[in-house]
């Protein structure tokens, strides 16, 4: 089933324009309603205080400004995709800081495509770990682009890296949209084990054969490997010229603290090609 509803963040980053035209395109692909959406950075909490009526004009201004540079990130956001031919989609400016915005916004929607944080481009409206807040608490499947390089073409040759846990389940059925249009598909298996309760005697077989339920062909690659398997998986994405990788990320959030497992955290700090995550 092809995604129907997809949210893009728009803000005034300078990789902002990536990260939107990958998201266009994915919506020209399955013909989906595309939703840039722009926070102000004031907390919706805010706005729930009965004081919030009372600020004085200092901080109005301020209020004022930070709207009309998220309108601003919107209009640059319809222009991209006015220009790609993107035919069903809209602006929606959100009162809310970004990650707490963006993860409601979210639960309706199919899909959701955030940036890396870029450590160049820190804001003090964002938090550093937004992709990885986004991911643990929007209940949808988020696609992160890489700050560094250039992504012509995303979804074309997939690795899934495969543990048999819930959260890659959730990621390879969350991405069966674009698994069904890929070119190449590969599950990547590190260091499994046979006769596992995860991957039975064949690890690998069955969620091969799931997938190709689903119309997906998958190449199944077994790896023995010494180093962390983050570093190991993005090792073999660029031995493979993978374009995208899909993957569970783990880990849960403790007030506003995000609190990540091993290789969720080094493919989110060091990843080199798109990630598509689930929780």
């Amino acid at each position: 089933m092809p995604y129907k509803t997809i949210l893009v963040h728009a803000d005034h980053s300078r990789h902002a324009a990536t990260r939107i035209r990958i998201a266009a395109e994915i919506a020209l692909a399955d013909g989906a309603h595309l939703i840039g959406a722009a926070m102000s950075g004031i907390s919706r909490f805010v706005y729930q205080d009965s004081t919030v009526g009372s600020i004085g004009p200092i901080v109005a201004e301020h209020v004022a400004m930070l709207n009309q540079r998220a309108r601003d990130a919107l209009d640059e956001f319809e222009a991209i995709v006015t220009r790609m031919g993107v035919p069903s989609f809209e602006k929606r400016l959100v009162d809310d800081e970004p990650e707490g915005g963006l993860a409601l916004q979210a639960r309706y929607c199919d899909l959701v495509v955030v940036g890396q944080t870029d450590p160049d481009e820190l804001s003090p409206n964002v938090i550093s770990d937004l992709p990885e807040y986004v991911m643990l608490n929007c209940a949808r499947p988020v696609l992160i682009v890489p700050y560094a390089g250039q992504f012509k073409q995303v979804g074309s040759n997939i690795v899934i890296a495969w543990d048999g846990s819930t959260e890659a389940t959730r990621a390879v059925t969350q991405a069966i949209p674009l698994l069904a249009r890929a070119a190449n598909v590969s599950v990547a298996l590190f260091n499994a084990v046979s006769g596992s309760a995860e991957h039975g005697e064949q690890p690998g077989a069955d969620i091969a054969l799931y997938l190709a339920r689903h119309g997906v062909k998958v190449d199944v690659q077994e790896q023995r490997t010494d180093i962390d398997i983050g570093n190991a998986l993005l090792s073999l994405a660029a031995d493979n010229n993978n374009d995208l990788i899909v993957m569970g990320g783990y880990g849960h959030t403790r007030l506003r603290e995000v609190l990540l497992g091993g290789v969720t955290m080094t493919v989110l700090k060091t990843m080199t090609v798109p990630v598509l995550m689930a929780h």
